[in-house]
């Protein structure tokens, strides 16, 4: 059900360069930074083996305490689905469902933000 998850960093380049190291051993390295231009700037990478599954995102603080999880679904339309019923369900948009192509021209996704202010993700990776 998890197609991937991120943390928040304080200092990205030394939370790299830990990621780096410890991943290594276990055949994964960074596989992709998101242009700055889709994420305000602040540094934000994805870590696997095949394909990211593993963020770190920059905040420049230490302490925070938003995660990101995203769950995998089938299709398009579950995503579109996910999006009503977590707003339905008193979350708060963080991102209306709609093609991600800076992942990948596939990538159809939505966020929302739960009641604790973690960033909740449904994802499809098939063209439909």
């Amino acid at each position: 059900m998890i197609d991937h998850t991120g943390i928040p960093v304080a200092d990205f380049d030394r939370a790299k360069a830990f990621y780096d190291r410890a991943t290594a051993p276990l055949g994964g390295s960074l596989l992709f930074m998101v242009p700055p231009e889709h994420t305000g700037g602040m540094k934000v990478g994805g870590y696997g083996r095949e394909r990211p599954v593993f963020w770190l995102r920059e905040t420049g603080q230490a302490g925070e305490s938003g995660r990101h999880y995203a769950f995998t679904a089938n299709r398009r339309a579950d995503v579109d689905a996910f999006h009503a019923a977590a707003i339905a369900a008193g979350g708060r948009d963080n991102a209306k469902p709609g093609i991600r192509a800076h992942y990948h021209p596939d990538y159809y996704g939505a966020f929302v933000l739960d009641p604790d202010g973690n960033n909740i993700e449904a994802v499809c990776h098939k063209p439909e």
